[in-house]
């Protein structure tokens, strides 16, 4: 049964999808239709959509396109980052961390515009439905969601065609049609579908849209330097970058040495198993950098104990839980680590591979006195005696029982 509203935003690209979507909410649901089209970096106009929407009846106080490549950043990548964060074991999470972001900006919307609905393009079968809807809910619980894959028939690229034209929906054709769902921003871009159904099938060179192939990389590496401060960098090669520049200028870098790609096969949270493939140029490189400067700077037990809690971590924003409590509570954690991780990792990029050949911090622990192989006069090696006998105690003990 469905609900009365009066307004709702709709998080809207201008595609095929969210044409259809608007459209179909005007009819079926005789509401007045708010449209919200977010900048994050996904590499296309966003204006565009401006147009779209015009074409379709929307007013133009109800038409918002806002730019938030750098609050994506700021706010929500490197806050990730700080962690390590990978969900099992190689998902640097580009597109769960961006649908926080797109909910709570649509809630606001709703409360700007007065609207007492959302609605997103999300399918009943992937993560997405979840992740913006507990997104909505923790801002707003009071708004009524409209999730149309979930109400209506249409079902396939072709009735979605099918219904656009009969309605006059203007829709653009770029081309031969990718055979891949595509998702796209600042930190990545994924591909899902179509071939990559089998998981056995190895996707065609031509599927990759940012990055040369390892093979076609430069044969001479590439030198760079990442400086941090309090566990975010801030400047590349000597030059302060803001967090969206920053991610940028490391996009282009990855990509033309042949970084950052990922072919997995994950576990969604609805309970499926879903085989995707992923770049993530510069968060490869911003990953790897900044374990190498958590490496001089971080406390053993503290890194060990970061390293424990990052699967958890990870799990909560894949599974749409950046606003819970949990995930609150383990950033401050994470966060406070990070107060003394600064300073300079120097990277080689070449054919594919990130490799630390350096880093540098006045916060480091590293001490040469204590690790040198040559000698010293600060450690007493006769003091390691008494250290492996007290661990090896228990074991001793059982031992003599036996």
């Amino acid at each position: 049964m469905k609900k009365d509203v009066k307004k709702v935003v709709l998080a809207y690209s201008g595609g095929l999808d969210t044409s259809v979507i608007l459209k179909w909410l005007q009819d079926e649901y005789q509401c007045e239709v708010v449209t919200f089209t977010a900048d994050i970096g996904q590499g296309e106009e966003v204006e565009p959509a401006r147009e779209k929407a015009l074409a379709l009846g929307i007013k133009p106080e109800n038409i918002f396109i806002d730019d938030l490549r750098e609050e994506f950043v700021r706010d929500y990548v490197y806050p990730m980052f700080r962690a390590n964060t990978i969900y099992e074991g190689e998902y640097l999470l580009g597109t769960s961390i961006a649908r926080p972001l797109i909910a709570k900006r649509q809630a606001e919307i709703a409360k700007l515009t007065g609207a007492d609905a959302v609605a997103h393009g999300a399918t009943g079968k992937g993560n997405d439905q979840i992740r913006f809807e507990i997104g909505y809910l923790a801002i707003n619980s009071d708004l009524t969601i409209i999730a149309p894959w979930r109400e209506w028939d249409l079902n396939s690229r072709e009735k979605l065609l099918a219904y656009a034209q009969h309605h006059g929906i203007k829709i653009e054709k770029k081309g031969t049609k990718s055979p891949y769902s595509m998702d796209a921003n600042l930190l990545h871009i994924s591909y899902e579908g179509g071939i990559l159904e089998d998981p056995n099938a190895q996707p065609q060179e031509s599927m990759w849209l940012w990055s040369v192939s390892p093979e076609k990389a430069p044969d001479k590496p590439e030198y760079i330097t990442l400086e941090f401060r309090n566990g975010d960098p801030y400047k590349l090669n000597n030059k302060e970058l803001s967090p969206a520049s920053m991610l940028k200028e490391l996009n282009t870098l990855g990509s033309k040495h042949g970084i950052g790609r990922i072919d997995i096969v994950e576990n969604r949270y609805v309970g499926m198993k879903s085989r995707g493939c992923y770049e993530t140029p510069g968060g490869t490189i911003m990953l790897k950098a900044h374990r190498a400067i958590e490496s001089i700077t971080l406390d053993r037990e503290e890194a060990h104990l970061k390293d424990e809690l990052m699967p958890k971590y990870a799990t909560l924003i894949y599974n749409g839980f950046w606003f819970s409590p949990e995930r609150e509570m383990l950033q401050n954690a994470i966060d406070k680590s990070q107060e003394n991780v600064n300073g300079t990792v120097t990277l080689k990029l070449y054919k594919g591979n990130v490799i630390v050949t350096g880093r540098e911090s006045s916060n480091s622990l590293f001490n040469a006195e204590y690790c040198t192989f040559e000698e010293d006069e600060v450690y007493n090696q006769k003091d390691a005696e008494g250290f492996i006998k007290l661990n090896a105690l228990r074991f001793i003990i059982k031992g003599k029982r036996k």
